[in-house]
């Protein structure tokens, strides 16, 4: 499923026109993005919890010339599904 199926999805489920059903999931997944830029983590009770990860700086090997070389620590967003989700799979 992506982002245009889910909106058809939520249409259909509310019974709301796809433009309407459209910002309610733009409203909610920005609503996501803030929790974890100001929280560092969004949980949403029986879905699952977002959380803000700091990666750390490591060597690689560049493929082409084999050389090694560092990354630079970085930041990532996690998703560990909550137990309601995962019994309903």
């Amino acid at each position: 499923m992506n982002k245009a199926d889910l909106i058809e999805h939520v249409a259909a489920a509310v019974e709301l026109p796809r433009s309407q059903a459209e910002k309610a999931v733009n409203a909610v997944l920005a609503g996501i993005q803030a929790g974890v830029k100001k929280d560092k983590t969004c949980q949403l009770v029986g879905f699952g919890t977002f959380r803000l990860k700091m990666l750390k700086s490591r060597e690689v090997r560049n493929p082409q010339t084999g050389e090694t070389m560092k990354t630079k620590p970085s930041k990532t967003v996690g998703f560990k599904p909550g137990v309601a989700f995962k019994t309903s799979l």
